[in-house]
This record gives structure tokens, sequence and C-alpha cells, in this order.
């Protein structure tokens, strides 16, 4: 019988320096003779000065190791850097009460407070849900935003995309969302907030929003500025969702994920894309974005059997407000609808600037209706987007012929798309109920000819403001 030769052992990393870094590029370094060294590995990198650096390994080619260091390469020196492979993937450490805490993008403290005593330290790379166990999306996050709840409702379990423009308020609503975001009563409700690339001014701004509000207090807040590693804006999605599916799976808790802003997040990507030397697929971003995107938005869902939930909301801003860009058109694919703002709203001074016409919730219908908001919820979007976009159209109309030539019930539809704007999008910035926003839809559709309300007939007798002259088919 001929021998076997045995498996080469596993090598001990933790006592191996490797001193063959050989090239710097951007943010990585190459590392060459390195063998037994696993995709994801983290790595710890060695300085002349006696300062660590971590990073993260990124590619193997051969006996060439890929680095992605987290804290950038400026100063690594080939000569005198060494690197340590440390046998693990990048972990970042769980508990409860990372519940009013503010982090960076890597998981660790910032606020100044006392350390986090982890309960777990749990891998951040994730995976979708699988399929097998992912249970419907179902039930209504109350975002006190009415063009959100009233037409385009956020159901637990959902990815629900806002797409801004350069200079459009996304920060305010999102702040705004957080501010007021609820769920049913006697549940166990957080948000996990992940900022990517944001300025001094906007972290300050959220700092302020939540301490002033008291929001704080159920929100883990990842920070990543502008200055900081590019590398670190690659895994601060990660760690955040990893935080919400533990909230969310382990502890029961409904989680809302705002993650913002997901373009910074895909120039991150382009930029080690770049550094790589890779080839470029549309517009210079690389051909696996898609891939990156659905890992990070797959990760919303609820599972059979558990009674916590993590739904996404993360926010884009679109490049010249080009809504076919590569990067809100994968999210597009990806998620199950979209929030757009509007630029000329916001010009307007409507505030939030939402244009409803564009915007979609696909899984709205699982969140609504009687016992979950009211029985009339859906016949009164459908009577709103109809109501608005006849508006709409007219406008366009009387730019050609003027308004004297419009009909009596086409001036009530123009007036309609005006106070539409003003009362339902432009809510400004206190908070609304979903009661409150129906009250107030009810309130607007009684402006227009009752003969016009044919997608809430049925619901007229009992929510039409002026009921019983509605209940005889008065013109209203």
């Amino acid at each position: 019988m001929t021998p076997t030769a045995e498996a080469a052992p596993r090598r001990s990393l933790l006592s191996t320096d490797y001193r063959t870094l050989e090239y710097v590029t951007g943010p990585l370094i190459f590392v060459h003779n390195a063998h037994g060294v696993a995709y994801n590995e983290m790595v710890s990198i060695s300085m002349p000065d006696d300062s660590i650096r971590t990073g993260q390994v990124l590619e193997i080619s051969g006996d060439i190791a890929v680095i992605q260091v987290f804290e950038g390469t400026r100063g690594i020196d080939t000569d005198k850097t060494t690197v340590r492979f440390l046998e693990e993937v990048a972990k970042v450490e769980v508990a409860p009460e990372l519940l009013g805490r503010i982090l960076n993008g890597t998981g660790k403290p910032i606020d100044g407070g006392a350390p986090v005593i982890p309960e777990k330290r749990l891998e951040i790379t994730g995976s979708p849900i699988n399929p097998y166990r992912r249970d419907q999306p179902a039930d209504f996050i109350e975002t006190g935003v009415s063009a959100i709840d009233g037409l385009n409702t956020l159901v637990r379990g959902q990815k629900l995309p806002i797409f801004s423009g350069s200079g459009l308020p996304a920060n305010e609503l999102a702040a705004q969302i957080i501010r007021q975001a609820r769920v049913g009563s006697g549940e166990e409700f957080a948000i996990v907030f992940g900022a990517m690339g944001i300025t001094h001014r906007e972290a300050a701004y959220f700092m302020q929003q939540f301490e002033d509000t008291g929001a704080l207090e159920r929100v883990v807040f990842f920070l990543n500025l502008a200055d900081d590693p590019t590398v670190e804006r690659l895994l601060t999605p990660k760690v955040a969702l990893t935080v919400a599916e533990y909230l969310a799976f382990e502890k029961g808790m409904q989680v809302l994920v705002v993650l913002s802003d997901m373009t910074n997040y895909c120039e991150a990507l382009r930029e080690v894309s770049t550094a790589r030397e890779e080839v470029p697929g549309r517009r210079g971003y690389p051909g696996y974005m898609y891939t990156n995107l659905s890992m990070i938005y797959e990760r919303a869902g609820r599972i059979k059997g558990n009674k916590g939930s993590v739904t996404q909301l993360p926010i884009l801003t679109m490049p010249d407000d080009d809504i076919t860009h590569p990067i809100p058109d994968l999210t597009g694919y990806i998620t199950e609808g979209q929030i757009v703002l509007s630029r000329q709203l916001h010009r307007r001074g409507v505030y939030p600037p939402i244009d409803v016409l564009p915007c979609l919730s696909r899984l709205m219908n699982l969140g609504i209706g009687e016992g979950k908001t009211r029985e009339d919820h859906r016949a009164v979007a459908n009577q709103l987007y109809a109501a608005y976009a006849q508006g709409r159209d007219l406008r366009r109309l009387v730019a050609i012929v003027g308004e004297e030539a419009l009909s009596d019930t086409d001036r009530r539809y123009l007036r309609f798309a005006d106070d539409f704007e003003k009362t339902i999008i432009g809510q400004g910035e206190e908070g609304r109920s979903i009661e409150d926003t129906l009250t107030v839809s009810w309130e607007l559709l009684a402006g227009l000819p009752m003969g016009e309300l044919k997608r809430v007939r049925d619901f007229i007798p009992k929510y039409h403001p002026n009921a019983p002259a509605a209940a005889k088919g008065g013109d209203l």
C-alpha cells in the first residue's frame, strides 16, 4: 500500500511576522510568499514607529496576498513594516448596551463612554436570510412622514431606499424618521444608523438632533466621517447590519436600519477596485458592485418563528439627479421600491420634498388595512395618487391654453395638486400619526366633486368630513 502524504498542518500565524511587503498602492499592500492565508482574514500591521494598523485580506493569487488597510497606507515602509495574519475574519463585539452609543465605522466606541462589555463577538460578513426560513414582511412601521406612511408605507422586513440628489435634505429626512419612527405598543424598537462618508458638520447635526430629542437612547450610531479611511467605509454597513441582526433575531426587537450614504460606499468600492487595477464596469464602478449591494440589502427581513425583524431604509445620492445611474439603478433592482426626493419641490420650499409619483412601496399592501393601519388606507392612497397625477397633468395643459380654458372640475383638480403638495407632502418637521395622515387626506379629498371620488366610494359615509351630504350623493 502506497503511503499517503499527510496534509500540511495549518501554520500558527499568531507567531509569524511577514517582512515580505513588496508593493503599496492606494489603500492596498501586497505581501508575497504568504502561505495558508484565507480570504477575508484579518491582519495586524506593525509600523516602524511601533503603532499598529489593521487590515483584511482582499485577494489571494498564488503566494501573494492583497491586503486592504483600514487606517490607510500613509507612512508604510516596505522594508520596515511587518504583517501578521490573525487567523480570523472581521468581527464586532455586540451587547444590548450598544443602544445609545456612538461608534466608529468598525464598531469601536468613540463617544467617551464606558467600555462595552461584549456578550458576543460576531462575524460581520453575514449572509442573506435563507429563503426557506424567510418570513413574509408584514406589519407597519410608522415614520411620521405622511408621504411615506400614507402613500408608500414601510413594512417590517422591507428594504425601501430613499433616492436623493446633491443638496437635497436627505439627512434632515433621515434624522426626522429616526426621531419619529415607531412600531406597535408593547414591542421593543431600536434603530441602527450607519453614516458613511459624512462631513463633521453633518455628524454634529445628527448628534445634536438625537441628543436634543432623546432619540439617541434607542439608536446605535455608527459614524464614518469623510476624512476617515476609505476602506473603513466598506465595513460600516456590514458592522451595522451585524448589530441589527443581533438585536432583532437574538433579542427579539424590531430594528430599523438607516444607511446614509450608499453612494459613498460605492465610491469607496470603486476606489479599491481602481487600486487593484481591475477592469472597470459601467461608469468606472466594478462589475461586482451589484453583488456587493445585494449582500447588504438582502440582510433585511424576518425569520419564521422569530418575532424580531430587520428593516432597511438606505439613502443614496443620485449623481446629477440621474435615476439611471448605476447606483440607484442597481439598488432599484434589489430593493422593494423607492422614495424619490424632488429638486423642484425643494426649490419651492416644500419639505420633505418627496415626489410621490415615481415613488413605490411594493410591499405596502402587506402592512396596511384593518387591524394594521385602517380599513380605508389603500383606497385613500389610490384616490390621492389618481387626483394628484391628474392635477399635475393639468398644470402642463395650463401652460399651453391657460387656466380660463379649464372646466370647473379641472380647476378643482388643479387646486387639489397645490393643496396636496402643501399639506400631505409639505408637512414640515412635525410628525404625523397614520390617523392624522388619513384625516388630512379626507379633508383634502372633500375639495373634489363627489362623482370624482370613485376609489373611496365605499368609505365616504364613514370618513368623509361631510358624510351626511356625501351619502346623499350631493356635489360637495
